[in-house]
């Protein structure tokens, strides 16, 4: 779809969601960051994946990817609270197909590890884009992520427990990396094209109709040159801007 098709298209659908909603989206969308992603290798818990789905909308991180090996990528909606709607989720069915995607996008692989010769999330550069790499709590990440890792990082621990579980591992993270972020010099927000079609992910899941809606706005727009048909929908990431 062409960018002016893109924003007609929004502009359409944007009837139909009321002024407070869109003020929020508008408001939220200026603080979605595409710098950082988080990678999640063959979770097997859904309410796992679901309490890091909620950690990710609400600090802002708009991508997630997720590695299914050998387990389905399913989070409880009860435990999400919706937070997937709001997210642009991209399902692997393999380390090396997600790897791929990734590296085709620019990011350093960063591998959360306990190793105490990791580097600590203040010591993270922010001067390349950032996939942060969570494993379950069961048998953490593979040990093929761990090899092809650019980074491993650690949450420093003061006390006996080795380790804390993964919404709170991912929680702590991106808490600590997005602060980080805002207050550095990186330009971390999304472009305006970006924005443009986040927010058009954002109107189709928010209205019920939005099929019948879309269906009806392109048998309006015709044959009229501003406007291409659009195209099938695709698990491979937008391209880098």
């Amino acid at each position: 779809m062409t960018p002016d098709a893109t924003l007609a298209l929004v502009n359409h659908l944007s009837q139909f969601v009321t002024a407070t909603r869109l003020t929020k989206m508008a408001a939220v969308l200026q603080r979605r960051t595409r710098r950082l992603t988080v990678v999640l290798d063959d979770l097997h818990k859904p309410y796992n994946a679901s309490a890091v789905l909620r950690s990710c909308e609400a600090f802002g991180v708009q991508d997630v990817y997720a590695i299914e090996t050998t387990n389905p990528f399913e989070p409880s909606k009860t435990v999400s609270r919706g937070a997937e709607r709001w997210l642009t989720i991209y399902p692997y069915p393999d380390t090396t197909a997600g790897l791929a995607a990734l590296r085709d996008r620019g990011y350093q692989l960063v591998a959360m590890s306990p190793h105490a010769d990791s580097l600590t999330l203040d010591q993270l550069p922010l001067a390349e884009k950032l996939a942060i790499a969570f494993g379950s709590e069961r048998r953490g990440l593979s040990e093929s992520l761990n090899q092809q890792a650019d980074l491993h990082a650690r949450i420093p621990m003061a006390g006996f427990t080795e380790s804390f579980n993964l919404s709170v591992s991912v929680a702590i993270c991106l808490y600590e990396l997005t602060q980080r972020l805002r207050a550095s010099d990186v330009d971390w927000g999304l472009s305006a094209q970006e924005q443009l079609a986040v927010k058009l992910e954002w109107l189709r899941r928010a209205l019920r109709s939005s099929a019948d809606l879309e269906a009806t706005f392109w048998q309006a727009a015709g044959a009229a040159a501003l406007i291409s048909p659009p195209a099938a929908s695709s698990n491979q990431p937008p391209a880098s801007p």
